[in-house]
């Protein structure tokens, strides 16, 4: 699918950059507020304050006849697989596999992502792009296998198939929500429909394991993880923008080299 007509060509390129920096610094402010509590309770306040952000927005941006549209029920799709599925699945990746397997794989998904472009949006492969998917690849291999922590030695085959899963519903959860824009095109309506979905998801999921909900208040990290929940906020509506101007074969592999911005920021500022 093509640029909009009259945008600066570089515009998709740049939403993209900025929502794999803000993504990068929402990680690092997270892992403030994991000094007060463990990472299941982090992840449901994060995603819980990145919703309450698109809400706060509604009275603005929120037509009512979005909700009467089919694509309101694919970015409500979308949450229903991303981030939870995804984010679980790494994590299982991490207990069965380690860190440095699970992150390998992981670094699949820019593939996924230009296997969806081709097939459902149209989009065709050139050789910059092909060449630069897989560097950054590669960059996310080599920085993987650089990383702390080893993986286990012996481990059940399938379990190869967790960072797999994890990857693969982001890419198709990007595929998805680009497809959906295409009908409307409303980032911020993709966002808060894909969010709102989510928190029931991880509020859900966080109650019926621990039966209840999180404590709340300064000592427990809670303005870290809402700060965190509204970095991200804007971290994926660029991303959304950026799906909705460029092509999925580009935006996934430059959000993908999020990691090397966390890099850059921990060596710089921690």
């Amino acid at each position: 699918m093509a640029n909009m007509p009259g945008l600066h060509p570089l515009a998709p390129i740049l939403l993209a950059l900025g929502s794999a920096t803000l993504f990068a610094i929402s990680i690092q402010v997270l892992h403030q507020g994991l000094r007060f509590t463990d990472s299941e309770t982090g992840s449901l306040l994060q995603i819980l304050a990145t919703t309450i952000c698109y809400w706060i927005l509604a009275p603005w941006l929120l037509e009512s006849w979005y909700w009467l549209t089919p694509a309101a029920l694919l970015f409500a799709a979308v949450g229903l697989f991303k981030p939870s599925v995804s984010a679980n699945a790494s994590m299982l990746g991490v207990h069965y596999l380690g860190p440095t397997p699970t992150s390998t794989l992981a670094a699949s998904s820019p593939l996924f992502a230009a296997a969806f472009g081709v097939m459902f949006l149209d989009e065709r492969l050139t050789l910059p792009i092909i060449i630069g998917t897989f560097a950054i690849m590669a960059g996310s291999v080599t920085l993987a296998q650089n990383g702390r922590g080893q993986a286990q030695r012996a481990w059940p085959l399938w379990a190869l198939g967790l960072p797999l899963l994890a990857a693969f519903v982001r890419a198709s959860g990007d595929g998805v929500t680009k497809f959906a824009m295409a009908e409307l095109p409303s980032p911020y309506f993709a966002g808060l429909v894909s969010f709102s979905v989510s928190s029931i998801v991880a509020v859900s999921v966080y109650g019926a394991r621990h039966r209840t909900l999180p404590r709340l208040g300064v000592r427990y990290g809670t303005g870290w993880y809402f700060l965190a929940g509204t970095i991200n906020a804007i971290s994926v509506f660029c991303l959304n923008k950026a799906l909705q101007l460029g092509e999925l074969i580009v935006v996934v592999p430059i959000v993908s080299a999020s990691p090397f911005i966390t890099l850059l920021i921990s060596m710089v500022f921690i």
